[in-house]
C-alpha cells in the first residue's frame, strides 16, 4: 500500500513542502530511502524502526520505500522521523490516512517512541499556514513556537502512539492556543543600564545619535576609557521591537536552533558579541547547509566587535556587503540562500597595539611604523561605512570617584523614540525603509537638503578629509538623524558640523 505524508525543509530561512512518501509491498523485507536524504535521514530508518516496535506497533516485515520528494533537492536532518513514522503506519494500515492530506508532521522520535523537537519550526507553520494546511503536528516542546502563526491549527504531541490516537480521532485533542498579544519589551527593566557610565558625555551623544539612526559606531581609546561598557548599553536605549521584527528575529533564532530558552517570541533586540578569533562562516553565516551567522542573528539588533583589530582582516572584509545591502546571500553548488542581516555595528579598539597613543597620562611605546601597521588591519572601505567614529579619552579622577548617576537609559530612550517616529512619518510612503541610515541616495536628494551654508562646509570637509562619496553620504544621514533629535525638519550647518566631527577620527589616529 502507498501513503504520502508531507512535511517540510529548511532552504535558507525559508520552508519548502516536502512529499514522503512511503510504499509496503511485497519482497524481501528491508528498507530503502530515496530522494537525497543526508546521514542523518539514512539512519532514521533504525530509530524509526525501533520506535514503531517500542511503541506497540508492528514493523512490517516486508519491503518499505520511502521517497521524498522532489527527488532534486538535498533533505537533511532528523526532522522527517515524524512523517516516515506516520507513513509507515498508514502504509501498513494501523493508522488512519484520512488525515494526512489535511496536515503537515514535522519531528524527531526517540526509540522509546516519544517526539524529540526540531529546530525551524517557525518558518515551517508559516508555510504550512501559506500552502493552505489546515493544521501542523509538531512535538510538544516545539508547539509554543509553531503557535505564534495565527489561523494554523498546531498540535504539540508526546509521542507516536499520541499521533495514532490524533489521526483516528483528532476531535479529542485541543490545538495549541497562544496571546496575539505582543509582550511590550519596553516595559521590562533592562540590565545594562546607560545611568552606570561615568562621564565620556560625547561618547554618550554618539550611542544616542546610533540608536536614533540605526548607525554605525566605533570606540577608539585606552583601556579602561569604558568603551565595552557603552557599546554593551546600545540595545537598553533602542525603541523596542515591533511584531513584525520580532517575528523576523524568531523566525531566524528558530532556524538556528537558539529558540528553545527564549520561550515562543523573541521580544528584545538582539544583541551578538563573537569572539575575535571567530571564522567567516561563522560570522557571515555558512556551510554544506547553509546557517545563518552572528550578523543574521543580530538582525533587528546590535553586532559588537570588541577588540576590532584582533580580527583577521579577511574575516572583517565579509562584512563591507551586508553593512551596505542589510542581507547576505550564500552560494553553494546546489543553492543559494538569503539571510536577513539588517544590523547595527558596534566596535571597539584602541588607537594603538600598547593602547596609549595620544594618551595624556601614559606614554605611548608604538614607533609610527607600528601604528600605521595597525591600523593597516582595517580598510578603507570598511571604515567607510562606519558613520561614527569616536575618540574615547581617560575618566578624570573626579569621575572615577564620582557617585553620581548618568542619565539612565529609559530617558534617553524616549528621545530615541521621538527621533525614530519622526522617521517613520518620513519615510510612511517608502516601504521597507525604517531608518536614517537605511536611506539611499535618491532619498538623501529629497530628505536631506541643505542650504548654501551647509553645502560649503561639507566642500570644505570632503576636500580637507579626503571623504570619499560613501563617506558624504553617510554624513548628510547622521545630520539628519542630529536633526530629528532636536526636532527640526530642516537640515541646518550646526547639525552638518557635529556630523562632520564624527568622520575624523580614522584620520587622525592613523596619522
Amino acid at each position: 500500500m502507498l501513503a504520502r505524508v508531507w512535511s517540510a525543509l529548511l532552504v535558507g530561512i525559508q520552508a519548502v513542502q516536502v512529499g514522503v512518501e512511503v510504499d509496503v509491498s511485497g519482497g524481501l523485507p528491508g528498507i530503502a530511502v530515496v530522494g537525497l536524504p543526508d546521514a542523518a535521514i539514512q539512519e532514521s530508518k533504525e530509530r524509526v524502526k525501533a520506535a514503531l516496535k517500542n511503541s506497540g506497533f508492528a514493523f512490517p516485515m516486508r519491503r518499505v520505500v520511502i521517497n521524498l520528494t522532489p527527488a532534486d533537492l538535498r533533505k537533511e536532518g532528523p526532522c522527517f522521523d515524524l512523517p516516515i513514522s506516520v507513513g509507515i503506519l498508514a502504509a501498513s494500515e494501523q493508522a488512519d490516512p484520512r488525515l494526512l492530506e489535511q496536515y503537515l508532521f514535522l519531528g524527531e522520535v526517540s526509540l522509546d517512541g516519544s517526539l524529540r523537537p526540531v529546530t525551524g519550526v517557525l518558518p515551517v507553520a508559516a508555510a504550512a499556514q501559506r500552502l493552505g494546511f489546515k493544521g501542523l503536528v509538531v512535538p510538544l516542546d516545539n508547539v509554543a513556537e509553531a503557535a505564534i502563526v495565527q489561523g494554523l491549527r498546531v498540535y504539540g504531541l508526546r509521542s507516536l502512539a499520541e499521533v495514532s490516537e490524533f489521526l483516528s480521532a483528532p476531535e479529542h485533542f485541543t490545538p495549541h492556543q497562544l496571546s496575539a498579544k505582543h509582550p511590550d519589551p519596553a516595559a521590562a527593566p533592562y540590565a545594562p543600564d546607560l545611568k552606570d557610565v561615568k562621564g565620556q558625555q560625547h561618547a554618550r551623544r554618539a550611542l544616542e545619535i546610533a540608536a536614533a539612526g540605526g548607525h554605525n559606531l566605533i570606540f577608539v581609546g585606552p583601556p579602561g576609557s569604558g568603551k565595552t561598557l557603552l557599546s554593551q548599553r546600545l540595545p537598553s536605549i533602542l525603541p523596542p521591537l515591533s511584531l513584525d521584527e520580532a517575528l523576523s528575529v524568531t523566525q531566524i533564532y528558530s532556524v538556528a536552533g537558539l529558540l528553545r530558552d527564549r520561550g515562543s517570541l523573541v521580544n528584545e533586540r538582539p544583541f551578538r558579541s563573537p569572539h575575535h578569533s571567530a571564522s567567516g562562516a561563522a560570522l557571515v553565516g555558512g556551510g554544506s547547509f547553509p546557517r545563518p551567522g552572528e550578523i543574521s542573528l543580530a538582525h533587528n539588533g546590535v553586532l559588537f566587535l570588541d577588540e576590532l583589530t584582533e580580527f583577521k582582516r579577511d574575516v572583517l572584509e565579509f562584512l563591507r556587503q551586508p553593512l551596505e545591502e542589510g542581507q547576505v546571500t550564500i552560494s553553494r553548488a546546489r543553492q543559494s540562500v538569503v539571510f536577513p542581516a539588517q544590523f547595527t555595528l558596534v566596535a571597539s579598539t584602541n588607537p594603538c597595539q600598547c593602547g596609549y597613543y595620544s594618551d595624556p597620562i601614559q606614554s605611548c611605546t608604538c614607533t609610527a611604523r607600528q601604528r600605521e601597521q595597525y591600523w593597516a588591519r582595517l580598510s578603507g572601505p570598511l571604515m567607510d561605512r562606519i558613520d561614527l567614529q569616536v575618540q574615547v579619552s581617560r575618566l578624570k579622577p573626579e569621575e572615577i570617584t564620582s557617585q553620581c548617576e548618568g542619565e539612565p537609559s529609559q530617558s534617553v530612550r524616549v528621545r530615541v523614540q521621538q527621533a525614530r517616529d519622526r522617521q517613520q512619518t518620513r519615510f510612511e510612503v517608502e516601504p521597507g525603509l525604517r531608518c536614517n541610515s537605511q536611506m539611499q541616495t535618491r532619498h538623501l536628494r529629497q530628505f536631506c537638503t541643505i542650504d548654501d551654508t551647509s553645502r560649503t562646509l561639507l566642500e570644505a570637509a570632503i576636500r580637507r578629509l579626503g571623504l570619499s562619496a560613501r563617506a558624504t553620504d553617510r554624513v548628510l544621514k547622521v545630520s539628519r538623524t542630529i536633526a530629528d533629535l532636536a526636532g527640526d525638519e530642516i537640515l541646518k550647518a550646526h547639525h552638518l558640523a557635529e556630523a562632520i566631527q564624527y568622520r575624523t577620527l580614522d584620520r587622525a589616529v592613523s596619522s
